[in-house]
């Protein structure tokens, strides 16, 4: 699942971090994906989650929820993408490398495990980790 999102992300715009997200359903199909697209459209929110998550509700026929599914992305969601897929009622979270600075599912906060929310997915991270760095340390290394 995570090999699906890495191909998502390799689509992402030149100017956008190379993060990709794909959206599975409960038989493993998938659903939707998307790789960033923030430098490309303009949209502070059109993170790989979000789109993924927007294409996949769209798709999955059961409007907005998106129980059973599980989405699988190169990089540990921010806040805002963690809120989108708890939102969603997302029932299991895979992801690549970890974010210390931003990520909001163990590194810096752990919004999808606090226990006064409703809904708390399935995570599992580090999932090929070093191939999902490895993009991310090729498109940064030029800015530093």
């Amino acid at each position: 699942m995570v090999r699906a999102a890495l191909a998502a992300a390799r689509t992402a715009d030149p100017r956008d971090v190379p993060v990709g997200a794909v959206v599975f359903d409960s038989a493993g199909r998938e659903l939707a994906r998307a790789a960033n697209a923030r430098e490309a459209t303009g949209d502070p929110t059109a993170h790989a989650e979000v789109l993924a998550l927007r294409r996949a509700a769209v798709v999955h026929g059961d409007g907005w929820r998106l129980e059973g599914c599980t989405l699988a992305v190169t990089l540990e969601p921010c806040t805002m993408c963690a809120g989108a897929l708890i939102a969603a009622r997302v029932g299991r979270l895979v992801f690549g490398a970890w974010e210390p600075k931003t990520g909001a599912v163990g590194s810096l906060w752990d919004v999808v495990r606090d226990r006064r929310l409703n809904h708390r997915p399935e995570v599992r991270g580090g999932i090929l980790e070093a191939d999902c760095a490895a993009l991310l340390d090729a498109f940064f290394h030029p800015h530093r």
